[in-house]
């Protein structure tokens, strides 16, 4: 009798700690999705503005608007953050491995402002891991005030993470699969509890405030013809993601050697002007780019889109070592629809057949993106709601997302997700 009322009480107090779990799960979903919804919003309309501002007057600005940036990100870091770096995913990492590691409060605001001025002056990189270690660290402050259970703390973490995910790209689904794949790394009841409560909450916020897909032309119907053309292209976005990697290890090496800092600062931050002024597209995160290509793709060149996806990676690793805040989302998304439309051009004018530009371009960001932030199956969902009918390539984007990555891991960079993202972010 005594053995089985001890069950009775377990089991009590297990329900009452999943329904606290679920109740703060909902309230830092909502927290999280109000904080990356704003982000969101406020960083397109900045971008936009400053970035028609400069076109309208000269060119020339470019060369200055990522210097006005990333030396206010070391002017903050220094006096206002004192002197306390960000270190991307990583810390994400660290703290979720060691349980007495944790985000501190300052890596709310530093990350949310500091990814903002980024990318409003220019820095071609995104706003998304910024995002996320900002809302990461909501779910780390609440752990951290004892509102649940203190086995709990993975759990609140990657609640943060999927509503700020599923805000920046209009579904809960993505931000789920994220914090499952690579956050977590792995899955069990509690995660899927904090997860899906934090996913509710962000479908509550898109309900009230819907987002639009960040590329606005539909794409086309695919044929089983196009898929062995489809594979090709995924082994090489995923060179082109070893090539991405690479780059950033060194140039952040490179320019961690540089003692002095304004000559670091501002060194880095005039070449991605430069880049900039001579190629407007690689501006900020790049996705209005997309947009402008997806009319009509026909009208730029292959050494155009082959020269822009080679330098995307490039001017995203400086903005990156210069001191910018950002990741490898936009970039990767970026430079592989670059090469997916190249690619599809390259092979209509050898072969005479009619690869669809645009069905490519969704094919390149997914095996691209999938090897960078090695989750495919984030990726297959992500790169579906990047257009309004984008679930017409699932199969396809389901195939490239895994080949790449699969072929990136054995045959080229042996790197795991956590030594990909201490390293790149």
């Amino acid at each position: 009798m005594q053995i089985y009322n001890q069950s009775v009480d377990r089991k009590i107090i297990k329900r009452k700690h999943y329904f606290r779990l679920i109740v703060i799960s909902f309230v830092i979903g909502l927290i999280t999705a109000v904080l990356g919804y704003s982000l969101k919003i406020i960083t397109e309309l900045a971008e936009e503005r400053i970035f028609r501002w400069a076109m309208e007057r000269s060119r020339y600005l470019f060369v200055l608007l990522p210097s006005i940036g990333i030396t206010g990100i070391y002017f903050l870091r220094k006096y206002l953050f004192l002197n306390r770096k960000n270190k991307g995913i990583a810390e994400i990492y660290k703290t979720v491995d060691q349980r007495k590691d944790h985000l501190p409060f300052f890596k709310i605001p530093s990350h949310y402002i500091n990814g903002f001025l980024t990318v409003i002056f220019g820095g071609s990189t995104g706003i998304e891991v910024s995002t996320v270690v900002a809302t990461a660290t909501v779910g780390n402050v609440f752990y951290e005030k004892n509102y649940t259970a203190n086995i709990y703390k993975l759990e609140l973490i990657c609640a943060g993470v999927t509503a700020g995910i599923s805000i920046l790209f209009g579904s809960p689904i993505v931000g789920w699969l994220f914090a499952m794949e690579a956050i977590a790394r792995k899955i069990n009841k509690t995660l899927v509890i904090a997860c899906t409560s934090a996913a509710v909450s962000s479908w509550i916020i898109l309900y009230f405030f819907p987002t639009k897909p960040i590329i606005n032309t539909p794409i086309g119907d695919w044929t089983w013809i196009a898929l062995p053309f489809m594979i090709i292209l995924s082994l090489f976005s995923g060179l082109l993601s070893a090539y991405f990697t690479l780059l950033v290890v060194h140039i952040k090496d490179f320019f961690n050697n540089i003692s002095n800092n304004f000559v670091r600062v501002n060194s880095g931050a005039v070449l991605v002007g430069i880049f900039i002024m001579c190629f407007p597209f690689l501006y900020g995160d790049s996705y209005h780019s997309l947009n402008s290509i997806f009319n009509n793709p026909y009208q730029y060149s292959i050494i155009i889109l082959l020269g822009l996806a080679i330098i995307k990676p490039l001017v995203s690793s400086l903005t990156l070592g210069a001191g910018g805040d950002g990741g490898v989302f936009a970039p990767s998304i970026v430079a592989g629809a670059y090469l997916g439309i190249a690619f599809s051009l390259i092979c209509n004018s050898i072969f005479s057949i009619h690869l669809k530009p645009l069905n490519f371009a969704l094919i390149g960001a997914a095996a691209m993106l999938s090897t960078s932030i090695y989750a495919p199956l984030t990726t297959i969902f992500l790169i579906c709601n990047l257009v309004p009918n984008g679930f017409n390539l699932v199969i396809p984007i389901l195939i490239v997302s895994f080949s790449s990555k699969i072929f990136t891991k054995k045959m080229i960079l042996p790197y795991n997700v956590y030594t990909f993202f201490t390293n790149k972010t």
